[in-house]
């Protein structure tokens, strides 16, 4: 069995406690993974000033180039895992055999990492707005004749990591190219990624000693999280609200994302069916990008019956199926009580699953050794039923009629949401939604709500995360 050990400063350490990680589909165990405890981290955590250090000495535009170099590694050659070695292939087969993704679903997750160390610059100087960042390197600097200084909030970055799709690891990686070590507690089903990225980043020159792997309970996590100056936090609803309202903590919880229509767009709904089937159904519906909400002021019932007519040709396919479009549930019993909770919602009245009488069968399905949830399509008479603003791990989504009185107060109604697309050339409603505070992501016309553009901040500002300006006058 592949032990995956803990990695302290860049060196590998095998811990007396383990966890074992099963097979999605035997529930066999697969692998072991070293468990650090609390003290363990905390003791860890007093070198950050060391862990900087490694990588103050070396310029930005080097780790940048670094990090380019790290693409290469990651998907193409083989790199170590424990005492082992691992393939690009044998990461794909790993992964999929303890979250139950599909290959060519974790290849495509493969392919946004790469693209986010391929252009780290382009990120960066979006991030940044332009900054010139060799600033970072000296700590000041000037440009168009004004002084600059920017200094760091932390002396590292700690990151809780989810398990449901790879892509997620794009976010923290430019932290590197800004200087700032990492703390990552991996997702208890998904350890391989950030192992990897790591093993790849230290092959292409970063130092060692800028990362830290620290598998743990939620107590560890907990530590990295009060420990480290700045953090990421991935989690549910529950998750999040442990450490909600810490202006230390970055939260990326549900995304609740959405596309909405304006009155003058929402009768032509046919000619935006794909963008809308695509946002929910990408990548198995398991990113907070995902739309988990179609919201709109007429055809409503009309746009479910063909989105569901759509989505029900989605059937659960073997791992290795190229063709597979939707992942199984590593517990079944989630998978179980979240099929319950929709039922449970269908039974008060003004909300019908368009997809269940469609499709004349179970929403849950075993099929291949693994348990899945079938998309799922919901319309909803009223955005006031407890289905019209839900979100869960596969492809779910609500179509919400939405009363004149709420479109006027959009985007009020829909709440805080990550991604919206906005279907309507309604000059003063796409005004309301560039001015609300409610939404993460904005697009205006037909993209897709996870159509990514990693050169823009995805839930907040990393750059602005771990760096603050301060006022700055030089003489001489």
């Amino acid at each position: 069995m592949v032990h995956i050990p803990l990695i302290r400063r860049g060196v590998s350490y095998r811990s007396i406690d383990v966890a074992t990680i099963v097979h999605h589909a035997t529930r066999e165990p697969f692998a072991e993974i070293s468990q650090a405890n609390a003290g363990l981290i905390r003791r860890d955590l007093l070198a950050q000033d060391a862990m900087r250090a490694s990588l103050l000495a070396i310029p930005v535009a080097r780790l940048m180039e670094m990090t380019k170099q790290a693409a290469h590694h990651f998907v193409y050659d083989t790199l170590p895992l424990g005492d082992t070695q691992q393939t690009p292939d044998d990461y794909v087969r790993q992964l999929s055999a303890t979250t139950g993704m599909p290959h060519v679903m974790v290849r495509r997750n493969m392919q946004r990492i790469v693209s986010v160390m391929e252009n780290v610059p382009d990120i960066l100087r979006g991030l940044t707005r332009g900054l010139d960042l060799s600033i970072l390197d000296h700590g000041f600097g000037e440009v168009n004749g004004q002084a600059l200084s920017f200094f760091p909030k932390a002396k590292s970055l700690g990151v809780v990591l989810p398990s449901n799709s790879p892509g997620v690891h794009g976010l923290w990686i430019p932290a590197i190219s800004m200087k700032m070590p990492l703390v990552l507690r991996p997702g208890g089903t998904e350890p391989w990624s950030p192992y990897r990225i790591i093993q790849a980043l230290m092959k292409a020159g970063v130092p060692g000693d800028a990362f830290n792997f620290f598998p743990s309970d939620h107590a560890g996590a907990g530590e990295i999280v009060r420990r480290t100056g700045r953090s990421m936090f991935f989690g549910d609803v529950s998750a999040v609200g442990s450490v909600a309202g810490d202006p230390r903590v970055e939260l990326h919880g549900p995304g609740y994302s959405k596309l909405v229509f304006g009155n003058d767009l929402s009768p032509k709904w046919a000619d935006y069916l794909d963008v809308i089937a695509l946002s929910v159904a990408e990548n198995g519906g398991r990113s907070c990008v995902n739309a988990s909400g179609v919201w709109t002021p007429s055809h409503g019932r009309e746009l479910a019956e063909a989105l569901a007519a759509r989505l029900i040709k989605i059937q659960p396919r073997a791992e290795d199926d190229p063709d597979a479009e939707i992942s199984p549930f590593v517990d079944p019993r989630v998978a179980e009580r979240i099929s319950q909770q929709i039922d449970a919602a269908l039974l008060e009245a003004g909300a019908q699953d368009v997809t269940m009488r469609l499709r004349g069968g179970p929403r849950l399905v075993k099929a291949h050794g693994g348990t899945f949830l079938l998309p799922t399509v919901v319309h909803c008479a009223s955005s006031q039923h407890p289905l019209a603003n839900r979100e869960f791990l596969f492809p779910f989504v609500s179509v919400v009629d939405v009363t004149a009185d709420e479109l006027a107060a959009m985007p009020e109604c829909i709440g805080s949401t990550l991604a919206v697309t906005a279907l309507t050339n309604d000059a003063a409603l796409r005004q309301r939604l560039v001015e609300s505070d409610l939404i993460g992501r904005l697009n205006l016309g037909p993209l897709q709500t996870n159509r990514i553009a990693w050169d823009q901040p995805h839930e907040g500002n990393l750059f602005d995360h771990l760096y603050a300006r301060r006022a700055f006058q030089k003489v001489g």
